[in-house]
């Protein structure tokens, strides 16, 4: 296999002497450890270093993979701007990663290079390499805002790079682990944040990778952890082989998770192709729930499918239910793709003659003009997970204390500026969360004298 090992690393700036100076005795365990990665890493001489970089360009729904033939970069943000990097990059397997993405369509790409030099996530990990190792150019690869699965996906078009130039490559996952393990921590403390450490280590220890899709994109971000996608990432390289782990150290004194693993590939092993397993489980899933689905979830989804593959709108079904046809009021649609929001419009109240038709044009633009998203493709499709949200009579209110984020959504105003939320979303704990997320959808400032309104809705799917 032309991927030799790859390695699960930190990045704190602190870990370097001229940064940390003392601060450094809280973390031996960490730089002992790194240490001995360096070693192994130079006694496996690789041509490419594959660095997947929390702090490298990142887009929302897109894979950003460095450019050009090389990159500088120094530690002057951090008060060390006498420890610099010069790498070059393997322009030969970049292109080959793009060509890949490229044939299947996939988001990654070298486009949008907002900052051409290198990033602590970047640096960290090799400032322990180059001491050495001086061989070999590197790749730089951010992350995305795009599920889990697209990220084990970009680990498999790698690994099939790599094997078609015959690259002799070492993979290092970037990531520090949660950042609020401890009151005193740059983040304060989540309960979540030990939680995800202890399930994270036990899941890399074993090279259990297929639970790596087990992580809730809610649990996360209450964990503040930043190295998940990059190890999602290497975990698609390893897809379909056996893989031999070893964990070298965890340690958690600065309110900051610090975890290091090693990871070799073994023989073949046709029960370890996990996003085929993680796929296969999300569609059973979804074929029960549509099964199960009532007419508006079923109304939605013939919209959106009629949309995404004849590129117009869905005419009203002549078996319509009468409740849909008889009644009006604004609704939303909401989709979801591996867990995670691909689109969502909808109407505050009623603008078309009865639900189905404002169903039917909700589901088109949910599907193909959020701003957010890029229009959705038909092989898409069978992985989407579709509401609609029914809204009731909206009610003026005079202060957040008549809200209940569970039960109520709610609209903030000021002027013609108009924000919305609707009622128990994932992550929205509080009514102060709420009515923060509806007022910057409608670029109100929190100090503006803005109106509140809430309302109830009927959520079906």
């Amino acid at each position: 296999m032309s991927v030799l090992a790859a390695f699960m690393v930190p990045h704190p700036p602190m870990i370097i002497p001229e940064i940390g100076k003392d601060s450094r005795d809280q973390i031996v365990s960490t730089i002992k450890a790194y240490e001995k990665v360096a070693e192994e890493i130079a006694s496996l001489k690789p041509e490419t270093i594959l660095v997947f970089s929390p702090h490298s360009i990142m887009y929302s729904d897109y894979f950003h993979i460095s450019p050009k033939k090389k990159a500088s970069g120094s530690f002057s943000r951090f008060g060390a701007s006498e420890i610099r990097f010069e790498e070059a990059y393997d322009s030969e397997l970049v292109g080959r990663i793009c060509d890949k993405a490229d044939e299947k369509g996939f988001p990654a790409g070298t486009l949008g290079e907002r900052d051409p030099s290198l990033d602590h996530g970047t640096m960290v990990p090799l400032w322990f390499i180059r001491r050495r190792y001086k061989e070999g150019k590197i790749v730089r690869i951010g992350l995305s805002g795009l599920p889990l699965a697209d990220h084990y996906r970009l680990g498999m078009m790698i690994k099939e790079a790599c094997e078609e130039l015959g690259r002799r490559v070492v993979c290092i996952a970037s990531g520090d682990l949660s950042h609020k393990l401890q009151t005193y921590g740059p983040y304060g403390f989540s309960k979540e944040g030990p939680e995800y450490d202890q399930r994270i280590m036990d899941v890399c220890s074993r090279a259990s990778f297929g639970e790596l899709f087990d992580f809730e994109e809610d649990f996360l971000d209450k964990a503040a952890e930043c190295g998940h996608r990059s190890f999602t990432i290497m975990a698609g390289v390893f897809d379909g082989m056996q893989v031999k782990a070893k964990q070298y150290s965890h340690e958690d004194v600065t309110g900051v998770g610090y975890g290091i693993c090693s990871f070799y590939p073994q023989e073949e092993d046709e029960s370890r192709h996990f996003l085929k397993e993680y796929e296969e489980r999300i569609l059973q899933g979804l074929k029960e729930k549509e099964e199960n689905a009532d007419a508006y979830v079923k109304l939605a989804r013939k919209a959106v499918e009629h949309f995404v593959i004849h590129r117009k709108p869905l005419k009203l079904p002549k078996d319509c239910p009468e409740e849909l046809l008889n009644r009006k009021a604004g609704t939303f649609v909401s989709i979801h793709k591996f867990g995670k929001l691909r689109g969502c419009i909808g109407t505050i109240s009623a603008v078309r003659e009865n639900i189905a038709e404002e169903i039917i044009g909700n589901a088109v633009s949910a599907c193909s003009r959020d701003p957010r998203f890029d229009p959705i493709r038909p092989e898409e499709l069978k992985y989407l997970d579709i509401s609609v949200d029914v809204l009731g009579e909206i009610e003026d209110i005079d202060s957040k204390e008549e809200l209940d984020v569970k039960r109520y959504g709610v609209i903030v105003s000021c002027g013609n500026r108009k924000g919305l939320l609707l009622p128990d979303l994932d992550g929205v704990d509080t009514a102060e969360e709420q009515i923060r997320i509806a007022r910057e959808k409608g670029d109100i400032g929190p100090y503006e004298d803005y109106r509140l309104q809430r309302f109830e809705v009927v959520r079906h799917g």
